[in-house]
């Protein structure tokens, strides 16, 4: 009888799928009027910054999981630096891209081309990887202190704004980088006004996840069917919450 063979690992699927549980989560992809600092952004183990979709999938990881580092590194990465994963993680999936030349094909009758004619391919690789918060005996430079905010007297709280919006009476955290209302907790999180280049950004924002705030049962009980990134019942949730 002849073995079965295990299912090669599809990245783009796997990605595809995180990504689709994530907005099923209720933390969007968001436009930010907000700046972030340097540390925040998800670093290889040597502090080169992760770029393209690497970098928005670890950031994302690393707002769902609540890790304060931002580093990141593979397995033998943490054993070489005589570090240990702590039992239980789960690891990351990262791709890189790249490319690979082929010569042409040996003709049909067996013999070498007569012409070079190289070919370039394109190619997709995964690998894992762990945050720092996820390994034990790390070095304390792979845990930064977080960056203190710079003051901005002008990005202060307008007073009667601020005023309106903590009369509404609903749950907010002030401490996150992104801006999301989570369902499951039926709470907003929001960046701390300080991040805002236009404190009018913070409240526009601060409104706009309002707006999804009353969409649960016990409040508008409002349903447009299952909301998915891109389809009718996401965009009628969208427009509602910037109206």
């Amino acid at each position: 009888m002849a073995k079965s063979s295990k299912p090669k690992f599809d990245a783009a699927a796997s990605i595809t799928n995180e990504l689709i549980k994530i907005i099923d989560r209720g933390v969007l992809p968001w436009r930010k009027p907000w700046t972030v600092g340097g540390s925040s952004v998800p670093l290889r183990q040597n502090g080169e910054p992760y770029q393209g979709v690497n970098n928005f999938l670890l950031t994302m990881r690393t707002l769902m999981a609540g890790f304060s580092s931002p580093y990141w590194m593979t397995l033998r990465q943490a054993n070489e630096l005589d570090a240990k994963i702590i039992k239980g993680s789960k690891s990351s999936v990262v791709v890189y891209y790249g490319t690979a030349e082929r010569e042409q094909a040996e003709s049909a009758h067996g013999g070498e081309a007569e012409t070079e004619d190289p070919k370039t391919i394109p190619f997709m690789k995964s690998y894992r990887v762990f945050n720092a918060d996820q390994i034990e005996g790390l070095d304390p430079r792979f845990h930064p202190a977080a960056a203190e905010p710079e003051v901005h007297p002008e990005r202060a709280p307008i007073p009667h704004m601020q005023s309106f919006f903590e009369a509404i009476g609903a749950n907010v955290s002030f401490s996150g980088r992104e801006a999301c209302y989570v369902p499951a907790l039926d709470k907003i999180y929001l960046p701390p006004i300080e991040l805002f280049e236009n404190p009018r950004n913070f409240y526009a924002v601060w409104g706009h996840e309002l707006g999804h705030w009353t969409k649960p049962r016990h409040r508008l009980n409002r349903s447009y069917g299952d909301a998915r990134f891109g389809n009718t019942a996401y965009a009628r949730e969208e427009i509602v919450a910037l109206s």
